[in-house]
């Protein structure tokens, strides 16, 4: 957020505040079923400056507001003919709940006055009424209502404000995570570089480890965070001694410790990247077993992240039909046939069976793309 645009939110609040947007409105709708004082009323408010509608009865009150014109209060006797003072409050703060309410009530009517309170009005006064009361009374309501129409403005400017800084903060979160990316690619690109046989194998996990995800139903930020853990989770292998990686023997306990590293590795370089913290359990746990004879940690079940066993079984399978240094690809039925005897043992058994059927659908869907093209 910059500083012109915290200036500009603040101008714009003490725009509101000094009430530029909501200029006070100086018309008023006279309830009262006696003529002679509705008159009267209305004769005195129009002398002080108002502008004055007037209504003999609820229903005609309520036509009036309902008609479109803004009022800014409404001065309303308690005890009408038909529709009472009392009922018509809601109704009217129903149609425009900015307008200021003031009741006109005999002595003996306090109580129900007291209702109209309840019910939305902002005062009330005491018939027979002094003129001085009155105008006092008007503006005070008045006032009253300007300063609830500037709260209600600030509060929806400030709505307004978060949600506009919230958009910005994630396109700056969705950037500086593009950047990131960007340089961990680099990353990665340097680190297959050393090895001709992992190749793709990064954005091959990626992908394959989101279809898993999709088809287990996880919501779309997760299935998107598990394919960006994907493309990332072998970053730390650029630590590997290249002797290691490129080794065609079996590897000494010695080395397979030096590769199991990886892991930590690829933790400690992803780590300062705050933004990418959510994604880090399952580059962590992606070298982790269902039975908890995995590393780093050794966890046991549901203990490890569900991106994590995810990334597991995609990573397992590219590696067994990708090439290596110290063998040929294996095809992808007797990749699956080797891997279906680890499910429940190596791979979460509801983890794999979405898996199988992911791999199962693919194979699918080429055959069915290569008989169209007659090949």
């Amino acid at each position: 957020m910059t500083e012109h645009s915290d200036n500009t939110a603040s101008f714009r609040i003490s725009q509101i505040i000094r009430g530029v947007e909501e200029p006070l409105v100086r018309r008023v709708l006279v309830v009262d079923d006696e003529d002679s004082i509705r008159t009267a009323l209305s004769k005195f408010l129009r002398s002080r400056g108002f502008e004055v509608t007037e209504a003999a009865n609820g229903d005609d009150a309520l036509t009036a507001v309902q008609s479109g014109e803004r009022f800014a209060a409404m001065l309303c006797d308690v005890r009408m003919p038909g529709m009472s003072g009392v009922e018509l409050v809601p109704l009217v703060l129903a149609i425009d709940p900015s307008i200021a309410v003031m009741m006109l009530t005999a002595v003996n009517d306090a109580n129900t006055a007291t209702e109209a309170l309840a019910a939305g009005a902002m005062d009330y006064l005491m018939k027979p009424v002094e003129l001085k009361d009155l105008e006092r009374a008007i503006e005070r309501i008045l006032h009253r209502r300007a300063l609830i129409l500037e709260q209600r403005n600030v509060e929806r400017l400030i709505r307004e404000e978060v949600a506009s800084r919230t958009d910005e903060l994630t396109m700056e979160r969705r950037a500086v995570q593009q950047m990131s990316v960007a340089v961990i690619d680099a990353l990665i690109n340097a680190q297959e570089a050393k090895d001709v046989f992992l190749r793709g194998h990064s954005q091959r996990v990626a992908d394959l480890a989101a279809s898993i995800a999709s088809a287990m139903g996880l919501d779309d930020e997760l299935v998107e965070d598990i394919r960006l853990a994907g493309r990332v989770h072998d970053v730390g292998k650029i630590g590997v001694r290249e002797t290691v990686l490129n080794k065609p023997d079996k590897l000494t306990p010695e080395e397979f410790e030096h590769v199991k590293d990886s892991v930590r590795l690829s933790v400690e370089i992803l780590s300062p990247l705050t933004h990418l913290s959510r994604i880090l359990p399952y580059i962590q746990d992606h070298q982790e077993h269902w039975d908890g004879s995995g590393y780093p940690r050794g966890l046991v079940g549901p203990e490890i992240a569900i991106g994590g066993r995810i990334l597991h079984a995609a990573d397992a399978y590219d590696a067994m039909t990708s090439r290596r240094a110290f063998r040929e690809p294996m095809s992808p039925q007797d990749a699956m046939e080797v891997l279906s005897q680890q499910a429940g043992i190596q791979f979460d058994p509801e983890v794999f069976q979405t898996f199988k059927s992911v791999v199962l659908r693919r194979k699918s869907l080429v055959f069915i793309d290569t008989e169209s093209l007659g090949l």
